[in-house]
């Protein structure tokens, strides 16, 4: 049964991936576009609901536990009530809240070690198929219009196959000291990982790789003892004060040595208009899932004044912001902090913050560039859903 258990979630994370069937049955701009892409969720709710309702204790202790994101998700649900599309906000204010269903259920039935080798595995398994897709059907899973010979992948662009790819090094490391006896196979997994990081020409995924390399180099030497911790922390603490400082007074430098124009690829452009959207309905937003699907609604002003069909925010706070205002980012941004806050506390004990710590770093700096948050149906939602409630119980939980 309880490889049955281990299959079936396997699978789940496969699919909440995205991969390979979005890019087969839909197109980016529209990814719910086929039937099929809609209605396949329905079985992975119900197993989500079965597996709640066989572990009703610890599945309602779990839930207890991140109370906040139980209420973001039914805000969202909620938010149907004001959208600018109800029925929209509805069916994917719903499928949201099953998606946290997800991961609650993952985080009652599975330990840290498990679900962190079933994490890793999922994350190998999409980066091998991305590497044999590339190979063998380049005009697949590679880029050929924009972003000439950069490597997408199982996914529409080079941007989400950079990003799986750095949670992916992420994970083969906190597998490597969950099982350490393998550590060296983990380990060469994760120079796979970096090495298809590097294919997609991604560089918000190279940061991200960044911390993930440095995170784990970081937690083990700073386990070595106090006195080389406090070192340790001292060094980062100067590190990142030098960062802050650099980015501060010369914010286009900095943007140059990273690859990047003074505009994020056009990003900043994007996000000049959207305050002003913000703006305009700063306490409710224009419903959840709702707002880039009318054509003619308050994003034809956005197209309009940016040139060019839009389809996200590009950033996961201005995406949360737009779906349910100024309130929800509040209440994600304490969710985060919180979360942070309880990674952090593991520093010097628990094998989970190799894997903890490390992605709930790499999901706040992606979700400036991208929009990752709230994701209905999305593989970093469940994760992370899953790894806060995680942390939110005692150890020997």
């Amino acid at each position: 049964m309880r490889q049955i258990e281990f299959g079936a979630t396997l699978l789940i994370l496969l699919l909440l991936s995205q991969a390979l069937l979005g890019p087969l049955l839909a197109s980016e701009a529209e990814p719910e576009g086929a039937m099929l892409l809609r209605v396949m969720w329905l079985p992975i709710y119900a197993v989500a609901a079965i597996w709640m309702v066989a572990r009703p204790g610890i599945s309602l202790d779990v839930a207890r536990r991140i109370p906040i994101i139980l209420a973001l998700s039914f805000l969202c649900l909620v938010s149907f009530v004001w959208s600018i599309d109800s029925a929209m906000t509805m069916r994917r204010g719903f499928a949201l809240l099953m998606t946290t269903a997800i991961g609650i259920a993952f985080a009652a039935t599975w330990s840290w070690r498990d679900l962190i080798l079933l994490i890793a595995t999922s994350f190998t398994i999409l980066g091998l198929g991305s590497a044999i897709a590339a190979i063998i059907a380049p005009g697949f899973a590679v880029h050929s219009d924009i972003h000439v010979g950069a490597w997408k992948g199982l996914w529409w662009e080079k941007n989400t196959l950079g990003a799986m790819m750095a949670f992916g090094a992420a994970a083969c490391f906190a597998a490597a000291a969950q099982f350490p006896r393998y550590k060296l196979i983990w380990w060469g997994i994760a120079a796979f990982h970096a090495g298809m990081v590097l294919m997609s020409t991604s560089k918000t995924a190279l940061v991200a790789l960044l911390i993930a390399v440095a995170g784990a180099m970081g937690i083990a030497l700073v386990r070595r003892g106090i006195g080389f911790a406090t070192l340790m922390l001292f060094l980062a603490g100067v590190l990142g004060s030098s960062i802050a400082l650099i980015v501060t007074l010369a914010p286009l430098a900095a943007l140059e040595a990273l690859g990047r124009d003074a505009t994020l690829t056009g990003r900043t452009d994007i996000w000049a208009v959207l305050f002003g959207q913000i703006a305009a309905a700063p306490w409710t937003g224009y419903g959840y899932g709702a707002y880039w699907t009318q054509e003619y609604g308050p994003v034809f002003w956005v197209r309009q004044q940016t040139q060019w069909p839009v389809p996200t925010a590009h950033n996961g706070w201005l995406e949360i912001a737009l779906a349910i205002g100024l309130p929800g980012v509040a209440m994600m941004a304490l969710s985060y902090l919180l979360t942070l806050f309880r990674a952090i506390t593991r520093l010097f004990r628990g094998r989970e913050t190799y894997w903890a710590l490390v992605f709930v770093v790499m999901l706040g700096v992606i979700s400036f560039s991208e929009s990752n948050l709230l994701q209905r149906n999305g593989l970093t939602w469940v994760l992370f859903v899953a790894t806060a409630a995680k942390l939110a119980m005692p150890r020997r939980a």
